[in-house]
This record gives structure tokens, C-alpha cells and sequence, in this order.
């Protein structure tokens, strides 16, 4: 038999042995537990993860729902676009353990459900169904549909709806940004890039349920969580814990967005003071201040307008990232400034100034780096004015 033969009739066999397993009813020393995976290294991981274990005599199961296709050629744009289907899937334990714990050096959090048999066998049933093929894929939301929130609505199928959630000791009222927020680095693109595509309606307060898109959140309300007063969880314990890692990545701090658009803004300061010294106007400078914060500004109307993201729209980023700068580069090329353009310089500096009040007020948080770029495009903006003003031509 040659090795491709026998590994397809190894296949086979596995596969019609896991089969049999799973059409097993659980016996009555079955255990049905939460794990929660604290974060990873890379942005897509940084939110933990969460799972059902299931623990049935010699089999011990692991299922998911945090299967995305990644080697799919329509990934980014189906992410994009809001339209990618997640799947759940199954492993065993083992697996799963070598995985999250001896690979990566995440940690591993275990809660066991204080279930009756028969809801046990409920729960194992639709996990079962859910995972059939016609079953497997959801249309993946990372606030209200994904790893997290999906245990949450099966634990709460199971029970009937008659779980409550009881806030946590430590519960504080958050935004949904602030949620998100708390578990990256501001000093991180990942972190900035979130604050520049997301929009104002994360900024609102979210209520206590849903938290539990937060897979650390998920372990937190279930500590807490009760049916018919009695607690949802029976036990816990701590399956892994790696060791706490005391140090600075200079790398990552030198290369992220507060240096690099600090950096860049003092720039834009400087050339600016020199212009205003020699009583000229950089332009090719000016050609890709307005190229950029345009292009920024035509992606992230896409995202608001183009997508079924929800949480990308009303975006007050779009005060400063103005994708008309496109059209008023025509005006930067003309040998001297019309009234027009002068009149549109006006009005950019109006949009940083309220942008500022949405800052103040609370409409919407911006990337905390944004700050020394806002100050150096006002100062750049009011150079502009200044400049047209004195060399202006109607037209």
C-alpha cells in the first residue's frame, strides 16, 4: 500500500471513530466546562478566546467557535466588508492544551458548569448539531456574535433563558472602546487602527450583557452568574499560567504611532516655520498631507457606508482625514491660491476645531496619537490661509 493510501485509510478510520464518539449520550460522570484563553502576541489574539471542554470517560473534547478561513483568497475583503463566516470546530484536549499552552504560553482558565444530566446530555446535543456541516458557520461580529457571545447563548439555550448574569465585584460601566481598549497598547497600529475605523456608537456606554463579547468577561459574569439562585458554576481551577515577563520591547515602542507621528508632526512644524521664514509654500509637502488624509478619508467612508459594519459608522475621524482633499489638491497645484481654495482651508480648520469639541464632550474618543498630528495640521492649515491671503487670485 502506498504512504498517500495509507494515510487516507488513516483518515478514514479516525474520522468514523470520532463519529462514533460523538453520537454518544454523556454518562453520569460526565463534566461539561468553560476554558478561557487569556491573550496572545498578535492583534487577532489579543482578546482571549473561549471554548466548551467536555469530559466523557476516555474521550475529552474541546469545541469552538473561532474557526475563520484565513487562507481564504476573499478573506480581507470579506472582513472588510463585514460579510466573513466563522465556523465552530472540535478538537481534542490534548490538542488544544499543546496549542494554547506549551506552543503559545497562553493561559488557560477552567469553570465547570453545575449542570443535571439531562442538561448535560442538552447541551452536548446542540453542540453535536451545531456542529454538523450545515450548521458550523455563522456570519462572524466581533462585538455581538464570536467565540464568546456564542457560549454565552448556548449555556443560555440549555438553561431555558434562566441563567442570570449578576454583575461581577469589580464591574465598572465602560464604553465599548474602553473595553476594547483596555486589552491592547495605545502605543500598538493595532490600537490606532481600531480608534481611526471605528466610530463614534462604540463610544456609548455598554450595558452589563454585553460585556461578554470579551472572552475574560465571559469567565467573570459566569463566576457570578446564577440559576434558580443556585451558582452556574460548580468549580474552577487554573489549567495554565505562564510566567510574568518583566521587560520594555524597545522595537515595538520606537516604531509605533506615538513616535512615528510624533515624529512626523514635528516635521510638519518645522517645515512649516521654515515656509513661514522664507514667505513660500512647500508643496509637494502639502500634495501629500492632503493625498493621505484623503485616501484615509475615502477608506473610511467605505467602511461606514460600504460595509454592514455597524460600528464603523459615524465616524468623526473624518473631520481631519477629509476625503474632499483629494479634489482640493488641484487647488495646491495652481501657481497661486484661489478664493475658493482659501475658503476651503477655512473650513478644514473649522472641522479640526470641532473635532476638538467631540473630543472634549465625549462624542467620540480619537487615537491618542492623533494629538501632535491635529496641533501640527492646524498650524500647517493656518500657514495655508495666511500664505493664499497674501498671493490669492480670484477666480
Amino acid at each position: 500500500m502506498k504512504p498517500y493510501q495509507l494515510l487516507l485509510v488513516f483518515l478514514i478510520f479516525f474520522s468514523l471513530q470520532f463519529s462514533t464518539a460523538q453520537s454518544k449520550s454523556l454518562n453520569k460522570n460526565a463534566t461539561i466546562s468553560v476554558l478561557t484563553v487569556g491573550p496572545g502576541k498578535n492583534l487577532s489574539d489579543k482578546f482571549g478566546h473561549s471554548a466548551f471542554r467536555i469530559k466523557n470517560g476516555n474521550e475529552d473534547l474541546v469545541f469552538g467557535y473561532g474557526a475563520y478561513p484565513f487562507n481564504d483568497p476573499n478573506f480581507i475583503l470579506n472582513f472588510a466588508r463585514g460579510k466573513l463566516n466563522y465556523s465552530m470546530d472540535l478538537t481534542e484536549y490534548k490538542r488544544f492544551y499543546y496549542a494554547y499552552a506549551e506552543y503559545y504560553k497562553r493561559s488557560i482558565y477552567e469553570q465547570e458548569l453545575n449542570l443535571t444530566q439531562n442538561q448535560k446530555n442538552t447541551l452536548y446535543t446542540y453542540l453535536l448539531n451545531n456542529y454538523n456541516p450545515e450548521n458550523r458557520e455563522y456570519l462572524y461580529d466581533f462585538f455581538f456574535d464570536n467565540c464568546a457571545t456564542k457560549i454565552r447563548d448556548v449555556v443560555s439555550t440549555t438553561f431555558n433563558g434562566k441563567v442570570v448574569y449578576n454583575k461581577p465585584d469589580n464591574f465598572t460601566e465602560k464604553t465599548y472602546r474602553t473595553l476594547i481598549q483596555d486589552e491592547l497598547n495605545y502605543n500598538t497600529w493595532g490600537s490606532f487602527g481600531i480608534d481611526l475605523a471605528l466610530g463614534s456608537i462604540i463610544d456609548q456606554k455598554a450595558p452589563a450583557y454585553d460585556y461578554m463579547f470579551l472572552p475574560k468577561n465571559i469567565h467573570a459574569f459566569f463566576d457570578a452568574a446564577t440559576v434558580n439562585d443556585k451558582p452556574l458554576i460548580k468549580s474552577k481551577k487554573t489549567i495554565y499560567e505562564p510566567k510574568e515577563i518583566i521587560g520594555i520591547n524597545w522595537l515595538s515602542t520606537i516604531t509605533g504611532p506615538f513616535v512615528i507621528i510624533g515624529f512626523l508632526s514635528i516635521a510638519l512644524i518645522v517645515i512649516t516655520y521654515k515656509d513661514f521664514k522664507k514667505n513660500s509654500l512647500t508643496k509637494s509637502v502639502d500634495i501629500v498631507i492632503f493625498g493621505l488624509t484623503g485616501l484615509i478619508g475615502v477608506f473610511m467612508l467605505l467602511l461606514w457606508f460600504a460595509t454592514d459594519h455597524e460600528m464603523t459608522a459615524y465616524n468623526y475621524n473624518l473631520l481631519w482625514a477629509m476625503p474632499l482633499n483629494l479634489i482640493a489638491i488641484n487647488g495646491l497645484l495652481q501657481k497661486k491660491p484661489s478664493v475658493k481654495f482659501t475658503k476651503y482651508m477655512v473650513f478644514l480648520l473649522l472641522m479640526l476645531s470641532l473635532m476638538t469639541m467631540h473630543w472634549i464632550i465625549g462624542v467620540q474618543r480619537f487615537a491618542p496619537a492623533l494629538f501632535p498630528l491635529l496641533i501640527a495640521l492646524f498650524l500647517r492649515y493656518a500657514y495655508i490661509i495666511t500664505y493664499s491671503k497674501k498671493t490669492q487670485v480670484i477666480k
